[in-house]
C-alpha cells in the first residue's frame, strides 16, 4: 500500500515522501496514529503543492539573506566601550552587542547566534565578522570599536 507521511518514521522515511509499505503496517499502525494518508491522487496532488511552496519560499529566503549580506558589506558599525590604560576594553565586545549596534545605527536585525567571533574583542580597533544567515549565505559585519565617551 502507498502512503504518504505525515510525520518522520524511523525505518520508513522523512514526512512528506511517498512510501510503499505492507498493507498491515499501514492499516495497524500508520493511519491509526496518523503518521500517514494513504496515496490518493488528491492527496499526492496536495504533496505537489506543498513541496512547490516549500521551495518558492526557500528561494525567498534565500534570496533575502543574500540580499541582507550584500547591505551589510556598506554599514560599517560603530561599537563604544570603555577601556583602562593601554586601550585595553574593559570585558569584551560581544555578539550582543553589535547585533544592538547593528539595529541601532542601521535599522538591521540579526540573531546575536548568528554572529561568528573567531576570538573575543578585548581592544580598539576595526575588525571582520562573520555572519551565517542560513542558506549556505555568509555576510560580513565591518565593526569598529571605539573608546565611549
Amino acid at each position: 500500500m502507498k502512503v504518504i507521511l505525515q510525520q518522520d518514521v524511523k525505518g520508513q522515511g522523512k514526512k512528506g515522501q511517498l512510501v510503499e509499505v505492507s498493507d498491515g503496517y499501514a492499516r495497524n499502525f500508520l493511519l491509526p496514529k496518523k503518521l500517514a494518508v494513504t496515496a490518493t491522487t488528491d492527496n499526492v496532488n496536495t504533496l505537489k503543492l506543498q513541496e512547490k511552496a516549500r521551495l518558492a519560499r526557500e528561494a525567498a529566503e534565500k534570496a533575502e539573506a543574500e540580499a541582507l549580506a550584500e547591505r551589510l558589506k556598506n554599514c560599517p558599525v560603530k561599537i563604544p566601550a570603555k577601556a583602562g590604560a593601554g586601550g585595553k576594553l574593559f570585558g569584551s565586545v560581544t555578539s550582543k552587542e553589535i547585533a544592538d549596534e547593528l539595529k541601532a545605527q542601521f535599522g538591521i536585525e540579526i540573531n546575536k547566534a548568528k554572529i561568528v567571533q573567531e576570538e573575543p574583542i578585548k581592544s580598539f580597533g576595526s575588525y571582520e565578522l562573520k555572519c551565517k544567515l542560513g542558506y549556505e549565505v555568509v555576510g560580513t559585519i565591518y565593526a569598529m570599536v571605539t573608546e565611549a565617551k
